[in-house]
């Protein structure tokens, strides 16, 4: 296999693990050696432990932790050429040393003595796999609070690239989280079906469903105290801080200087990407409500599973009841070699065996055949009304590309032109001229979505709306507005 095919990421992962590191967990002690991986870890490698010593652990001190963990663990199963009876210490001795040959761990000299130690790659690999292990569930509250935090420090001119960086990976990770969600609330459904009792499966649906949810705050997603309802502004501040040239430019040189190493491309490629992250925060109603679709599916099957099976296990064993109750009292404790004659007395009518019981025949139903469609043959006046009003509706839809012509038209050389002198010659300029003044309003308010989706329409444009002017119009009435040639912020500033 080549691993250089698979792109650098594939070539760097290789590079910085043994290639034998998870031949361990990949045996028939597969559980135990993880077990055993993350005892030494919690007591002499992982961030809760002491402070090792600067040359490593003694060899022996290792050997002695091995040999304390297996004393109580019985599950190890004998591997291929292993002897089953070795003492608990040269066992251990053999347990560590396939985790030593395997690259889990690194022998140095230290003076006379061998000391061992983790290397920083094989740390940080089993710190990954452990905190995926015992991952709890996610807080979306929390990575909002903290995504919204870092853009508002970015555009006040606090941060620069590495703020912005690490918001754009966090909002990368919360987006995926609550996208595979959906899979995983499937997948612990699946496993959930397999119990064969039902108080079994009730608690399993409880304790790892409902209690041990994947996202911690799902039930207040919705509500308006909760810090989602703050994405308006988060993707406002990312809208301006691609826009404005002052934090552009602030942002490129970071990228240029301390992620591209000077290579333009590279930069532009990579604040790009960030972007596009950040503006998927945009999509997170979408993939909550696939989530909420998956979560309701899951719950009714719960509850159809649970009423299934409480309705038809209860009168089963009420049968059972009654009838080892009446085998008892007609004396065939032995079994049924008694006389046919007494199976009445056991098995009486309306208990195990009546005619209520029996399933009744399936009666068809004779539907009649359909009737032949009918064909509807449109006048000469119903196709020519027709054509007129698509005409006249096509003639009144306003886009972002008339707009942008009927401002062309209007402005002409001018970088600006007032409501009062723009052309009502037909009835598209005239529905032209009502929706900027509706994109007008919509910029002064202070409705930051509304705001923002007004400004798409009109790209490089801006509508400012005149408040103490009304337009005298011959067709109808309303403040009056100018439009305006976008310029960049720090010209605006200079001109105001």
């Amino acid at each position: 296999m080549d691993v250089h095919g698979l792109g650098a990421s594939g070539a760097k992962l290789f590079e910085r693990i043994p290639d034998k590191l998870f031949s361990p967990l990949a045996s028939t002690n597969r559980h135990e050696f993880w077990s055993l991986l993350c005892y030494l870890y919690r007591r002499r490698f992982g961030p809760d432990a002491p402070l090792p010593p600067s040359h490593g652990f003694m060899q022996r001190e290792i050997l002695q932790d091995v040999e304390d963990h297996i004393r109580f663990a019985p599950k190890w199963q004998p591997e291929e050429g292993e002897d089953q009876d070795l003492s608990l210490d040269q066992r251990a001795s053999n347990y560590f040393r396939r985790l030593l040959l395997a690259g889990w761990f690194r022998a140095e000299k230290y003076g006379l003595a061998q000391t061992i130690s983790m290397s920083p790659a094989v740390s940080q690999m089993l710190t990954l796999l452990i905190d995926y292990a015992d991952k709890d569930p996610v807080f979306v509250s929390g990575k909002i609070r903290s995504i919204h935090a870092l853009i508002t420090e970015v555009l006040e001119g606090d941060g620069g690239g590495d703020l912005f960086r690490e918001a754009a990976e966090q909002c990368r990770n919360l987006l995926l989280y609550i996208r595979t969600t959906g899979t995983n609330v499937r997948d612990l459904m699946a496993s959930i079906a397999t119990q064969e009792t039902t108080a079994e499966y009730a608690r399993k649906f409880f304790r790892d469903y409902v209690v041990n949810m994947f996202i911690g705050d799902y039930k207040e997603l919705r509500t308006q105290e909760h810090p989602l309802s703050k994405r308006p502004q988060i993707l406002q501040a990312v809208d301006e801080l691609s826009t404005r040239p002052e934090h552009r430019g602030r942002l490129m040189d970071w990228y240029l200087n301390r992620l591209a190493n000077g290579d333009q491309s590279r930069a532009d490629a990579a604040f790009e990407r960030d972007l596009r992250r950040l503006e998927e925060l945009n999509r997170v109603e979408e993939y909550l409500e696939r989530l909420d679709d998956e979560v309701r599916s899951a719950n009714k099957r719960a509850l159809i599973v649970l009423q299934y099976r409480l309705q038809t296990v209860r009168p089963i064993d009420d049968l059972l009841r009654q009838a080892i109750g009446g085998l008892l009292a007609s004396g065939m404790e032995g079994g049924f070699e008694g006389s046919m004659d007494s199976w009445p007395q056991v098995f009486a009518p309306d208990s195990l065996m009546s005619a209520s019981r029996l399933a009744q025949p399936r009666k068809e139903t004779q539907r009649h055949p359909p009737s032949a469609l009918r064909q509807a043959v449109l006048s000469e006046h119903t196709r020519a009304v027709g054509n007129l009003v698509r005409r006249a509706q096509e003639r009144r839809r306003v886009t972002p590309a008339k707009l942008r012509a009927y401002a062309k038209s209007a402005l002409g050389q001018h970088e600006h032109v007032s409501s009062h002198d723009l052309p009502v010659g037909s009835i598209e300029d005239l529905r032209a001229y009502q929706s900027f003044n509706s994109l007008a309003t919509a910029l002064k308010s202070k409705i930051a979505v509304s705001a923002m989706q007004a400004r798409r329409q009109i790209p490089g444009l801006d509508v400012i709306q005149d408040e103490e002017g009304s337009t005298d119009h011959p067709f109808l009435v309303a403040q009056s507005f100018e439009i305006r040639l976008r310029k960049p912020s720090s010209a605006a500033n200079k001109d105001s």
